[in-house]
């Protein structure tokens, strides 16, 4: 984690704000009550085991901004089970019509730079970077973007595989 953090603060303008996650439904306003949303996850969520996640190599990405991605090796089809499963039911109306034109690419964002220049140095940067990061993915969590761009932490879900 100390290497994701140190270019996290280099590079994550959001980096004091929010933790590094991987997003499996993106940020949207809604009246969902608490209870609804929790039902809802651990309706989706019941038959999933917790799984390996291995990361490596840091790709810059231009699609929505000059974004530095840490990219996974093993766990992306669970990612994408899980975030396939949570795009229905009440969550389903708030799925992106952007996404749902495109494809998911499960990711850790670990820049977003908007000066070119400085850019195209962190590319070089990180190019450099060659460490894999291992973990067990054994929940998910919800969390709630406050008015200061910070990341609360709403609620937790545990994989346990219908166990």
């Amino acid at each position: 984690m100390d290497v994701i953090n140190k270019i996290r603060q280099k590079y994550d303008p959001l980096s004091n704000h929010v933790r590094p996650h991987i997003t499996l439904v993106f940020p949207f306003l809604s009246n969902i009550e608490y209870i609804e949303l929790k039902e809802h996850l651990e309706d989706t969520l019941a038959s999933l085991d917790p799984f390996t996640l291995k990361l490596k190599d840091i790709t810059p990405v231009k699609s929505f901004g000059n974004y530095l991605f840490l990219n996974i090796c093993e766990g992306k089809s669970e990612l994408t089970e899980i975030h396939n499963k949570l795009y229905t039911g009440i969550l389903e109306e708030h799925h992106p019509q952007w996404l749902k034109v495109g494809s998911f690419y499960p990711h850790l964002t670990v820049g977003k730079i908007d000066n070119a220049e400085k850019y195209k140095f962190a590319i070089e940067e990180t190019g450099a970077i060659t460490d894999e990061f291992k973990t067990i993915v054994n929940r998910i969590c919800v969390e709630i973007i406050d008015d200061n761009e910070d990341s609360l932490i709403e609620m937790e879900i545990e994989l346990k595989g219908g166990i």
